[in-house]
C-alpha cells in the first residue's frame, strides 16, 4: 500500500551564497513535522581576487582604467538584475507554485518534478529559474527521507547506491590573460584505482592541492586562488602548469600516471568560429582547425598522463568531436558538457554518432530530480562514463554529493579543498562512504564509525 504524507506548505527565501551573491533556499513541510530544505546555486562566478589598483586620470593605463570602470558599472548594473530577479522567483515559489504543490503526496516525486517542468515551460527558460524549481524538487525529496528517516543518496538510490565517485580535484585554472592551451581553462587530477576507497582518494588530492601552493611559490607565482579555490597562474604554456602539478605530486611520493593522472577542461565553445574554426586567446593566437586542435590533444595525451579532457571541442563541432574520439577515445575520457548539456536528446545523437564517451553534468542545467535521474539513465545506457560538475555560484549545499552517491556517478567534479562550499560536499561524501564501503574496511583506512547517517 503507497503510503501517504501530504506536503503542507512550501516556503523560498533569499539567502547569500558563500560569495555574497543572493539565492534561493526553499523549504518544504510534510505532514506534522517532516521538513525538507535546499539552496540553490547562485549561477554566477566572481572572482575573490582582484590585483588592479586605481591609477590616475589621463596617466599611464588611463584608457585601461576606463574599460575597466566601465566594465564595472555594468557588471553592477547587472548584478541588480539579477538580485530582482531573485526576489521574483522567490514571490513566484510562494505566490504560485507553492499553490500547485501543496496538498500532493510528498512521496510522489514524479508528480511534483512534473508540476515544476510545467511551470517552467510556462517561463524564459534560464538558469536562475531552473535553479529554483531544482531547489523545490530537492527540499521535497529531503522532507520524503525525514518521514522515512532515510539519508537522501538511499532515497534516491535504493539498494543500488553501493557506488562511490572519484573526486576529480580542480588544483589550478589558468589566469585572464590565458596561455596557449587551446581553450583550456582548468587543470585537475584524477585518483587512480577504484579499489582505493573515497577517503584515500581525497587523502591524495587534498595533499597535492597543499603541495602546489609551495611550488608555485618557489618559482615566483602569486598563490592567488579563484572562486573555485583553485590556484590562479600567468604559465606561458599548457606543459609549464601539468609540470608545475607534477612537482607538486612527485613531492608527495606519488608517480604520476600510476596513483594519480591529469584532467584538463576547455573553454572552446568561446573560442569557436565557424567561419575560422578555433581562434585561441581571443585572437591572440592564430587560428586552429578541428585538425589542428586535434593533433594539440594527441600530442599532449602522449606527453603528459592525461586521461581527461573536457569540452575539447565546440558543441556544434559533431564531425571534430567524431574525428577525435576514434583517435585519442580509447585512453582518454572525452566528456562532453557543453556539448550535451544535460539533454538527453543530444546524449542520444551522440551516442549515434559515437562522439565523446563520457558526460560531464551540471545540476543547475537540470530542473528536478526526475529529470537528473532520465539524463544520468539516459547516458549510462548509451554506454557513456558520468561525471558531475560543481556549478556557478555554489552554496554549502550538499545536494549533489548525494545524487552522485544514489545514481552510481563515476567522478565528481566539484573543485579545490579550500571554500566551505567545496569542502561541504567532500566531507559529505565521507560520511556517505562509511556506509558504502566494506564493513571494518572504511573504518580501519579512516578512522570512520561506519555509523547509518540520516541526511536532515
Amino acid at each position: 500500500m503507497e503510503r501517504q504524507l501530504l506536503i503542507r506548505d512550501v516556503y523560498a527565501r533569499e539567502i547569500l551564497d558563500p560569495a555574497g551573491n543572493l539565492t534561493i533556499e526553499t523549504e518544504v513541510l510534510a505532514g506534522e513535522d517532516a521538513v525538507g530544505r535546499a539552496s540553490a546555486p547562485s549561477g554566477v562566478f566572481f572572482g575573490r581576487y582582484d590585483t588592479k589598483g586605481p591609477r590616475e586620470e589621463g596617466g599611464p593605463g588611463a584608457e585601461r582604467y576606463c574599460q575597466e570602470q566601465r566594465s564595472r558599472d555594468q557588471h553592477r548594473r547587472d548584478q541588480c538584475c539579477r538580485d530582482r530577479g531573485v526576489r521574483e522567483a522567490a514571490e513566484n515559489i510562494n505566490s504560485r507554485l507553492a499553490d500547485e504543490i501543496i496538498g500532493i503526496n510528498v512521496f510522489c516525486q514524479d508528480e511534483i518534478d512534473r508540476i515544476l517542468t510545467r511551470a517552467q515551460r510556462n517561463t524564459d527558460k534560464n538558469n536562475l529559474e531552473t535553479n529554483a524549481l531544482l531547489s523545490i524538487s530537492v527540499a521535497a525529496a529531503r522532507a520524503a527521507c525525514m518521514a522515512l528517516k532515510l539519508p537522501l543518496y538511499r532515497y534516491l538510490g535504493g539498494i543500488q547506491a553501493v557506488k562511490m565517485p572519484a573526486p576529480v580535484m580542480n588544483i589550478i585554472n589558468s589566469g585572464p590573460r590565458g596561455n596557449d592551451t587551446a581553450g583550456i581553462r582548468r587543470f585537475l587530477i584524477v585518483p587512480a584505482g577504484e579499489s582505493v576507497p573515497f577517503c584515500e582518494q581525497l587523502r591524495m588530492c587534498a595533499g597535492v592541492y597543499r603541495s602546489v601552493e609551495t611550488v608555485l611559490r618557489e618559482r615566483g607565482y602569486p598563490a592567488a586562488v579563484g572562486e573555485d579555490g583553485a590556484f590562479i597562474t600567468e604559465a606561458a604554456e599548457t606543459g609549464d602548469v601539468l609540470r608545475i602539478l607534477r612537482d607538486a605530486a612527485e613531492r608527495l611520493g606519488y608517480r604520476m600516471g600510476r596513483e594519480l593522472s591529469f584532467a584538463l577542461s576547455a573553454e572552446t565553445s568561446g573560442i569557436y568560429d565557424p567561419q575560422q574554426a578555433y581562434i585561441p586567446d581571443h585572437g591572440k593566437n592564430r587560428p586552429k582547425t578541428a585538425e589542428e586542435m586535434i593533433k594539440y590533444y594527441e600530442d599532449l595525451s602522449a606527453e603528459f598522463p592525461v586521461c581527461s579532457i573536457a569540452d575539447p571541442l565546440d558543441r556544434e563541432d559533431w564531425k571534430g568531436w567524431q574525428m577525435l574520439t576514434e583517435r585519442i577515445g580509447s585512453r582518454v575520457q572525452l566528456a562532453g558538457g557543453a556539448l550535451f548539456d544535460a539533454d538527453a536528446e543530444r546524449i542520444r545523437k551522440g551516442s549515434r554518432l559515437g562522439a565523446a564517451n563520457a558526460v560531464l553534468i551540471r545540476l543547475d542545467r537540470i530542473p528536478t530530480l526526475t529529470e537528473v535521474v532520465k539524463v544520468v539513465r539516459t547516458a549510462q545506457e548509451a554506454g557513456y562514463r558520468v561525471a558531475l560538475t560543481c556549478c556557478p555560484g555554489e552554496t554549502e549545499d550538499v545536494f549533489a554529493a548525494d545524487i552522485a552517491a544514489a545514481l552510481g556517478i563515476g567522478q565528481i567534479w566539484t573543485g579545490a579543498p579550500c571554500h566551505s562550499e567545496q569542502t561541504a560536499k567532500y566531507n559529505r561524501l565521507l560520511r556517505i562512504g562509511e556506509t558504502l564501503w566494506r564493513p571494518g574496511a572504511e573504518k580501519a583506512l579512516c578512522g570512520g564509525k561506519g555509523q547509518k547517517d540520516i541526511d536532515r
